[in-house]
């Protein structure tokens, strides 16, 4: 098991190397645009865009240190994102649509609840959290769909689009998502150094047999972890519904991918037992400022996709070195 003292120390390092990467990324991206990428409006519309993701890359943060994976989030934030949508729009069984604070909280407990199913999968009936949450990805892809039969469900309540951190959706003139970000990442971070949950977690992952003989509940542990990350993908849910006005089924369409990727490049080990949620939100800072700054290039659509997959290989190529190189 990881000595926790050293894994601190190897996350900071993470962290700054992380923010090195990120300023001479941004410092390139600068150049090659003429200053465009730099310019106040887009690195708002950068920070806006970037919060969804970076929100649930907190989670899988947790997740993948407790040597799990889940590649839910992206379809949870889809299915999650229309239920809330058509209670504000339609109400649903309900016959009469739901003040958007109610159809917020629901869609935030339906989350959570859909996390926790995929943590009942895999701590009590021990499949594989691969199997379990790709399950999940089909089932919860498909269901985005039937909520709506493939429609568009708009209008959103206005109060409820400020969320989504429009030109009224700031608070001194930060972007609301960019503040729940914040808070989320402050929060996770408080729960994974600063708790028992979060000790365990990181027990867990160094590993689970050594956890399970002291004492650690590795099964309530993997299934409160599970539940954390679908509530993420609730919060998440909200912020991309809020921005655009709407929800539209194909919404967190390969997000997984892009959270994974966030968590992998800001330092959390695939083999578990070290991360840190700050690397996850540099990490997906980094992988927005990529993608947006393509978009800025005229890079295809193809291209970007290429590119975006040769940085994860790259990611995952230099976690497998420096754990090789930490044996």
């Amino acid at each position: 098991m990881p000595q926790p003292a050293l894994a601190g120390a190897r996350a900071h390092t993470r962290v700054r190397a992380m923010l090195v990467a990120l300023a001479a990324l941004w410092l390139a991206l600068a150049a090659l645009s003429d200053g465009l990428f730099l310019s106040p409006r887009n690195l708002v519309n950068l920070a806006v865009q970037a919060s969804p993701v970076a929100v649930m890359a907190c989670g899988m943060v947790l997740v993948i240190v407790a040597r799990q994976i889940d590649l839910s989030v992206g379809s949870v934030l889809g299915f999650t994102g229309m239920v809330i949508a058509g209670l504000q729009v339609e109400g649903g069984l309900l016959a009469a649509p739901l003040p958007w604070p109610a159809a917020l909280l629901a869609g935030l407990a339906l989350a959570t609840a859909i996390g926790a199913w995929h943590g009942a999968w895999v701590a009590y009936a021990r499949l594989p959290s691969f199997i379990a949450t790709l399950a999940g990805l089909l089932i919860f892809r498909g269901a985005a769909w039937l909520v709506s039969d493939g429609r568009t469900l708009a209008p959103l309540d206005e109060s409820y689009s400020r969320i989504g951190g429009g030109l009224s959706g700031t608070i001194l003139g930060v972007p609301l998502p960019v503040l729940v970000l914040a808070a989320v990442a402050l929060g996770l971070h408080v729960l994974a150094t600063r708790t028992r949950f979060g000790r365990h977690v990181f027990a867990i992952g160094g590993s689970p047999l050594a956890a399970k003989l002291a004492g650690i509940d590795v099964r309530s542990v993997t299934l409160r972890t599970f539940a954390l990350s679908g509530a993420l993908a609730g919060v998440a849910a909200v912020l991309t519904t809020a921005r655009l006005g709407a929800g539209a089924n194909s919404m967190g369409t390969q997000a997984e991918l892009a959270v994974i990727a966030a968590a992998v490049l800001g330092g959390t080990s695939l083999s578990g037992g070290a991360g840190s949620v700050g690397g996850a939100v540099l990490g997906a800072l980094w992988m927005q400022s990529l993608e947006n700054g393509m978009v800025l290039l005229d890079v295809t659509s193809a291209l970007r996709q290429v590119i975006i997959g040769f940085v994860l290989l790259a990611a995952v190529a230099a976690d497998a070195r420096s754990r090789g190189a930490n044996r």
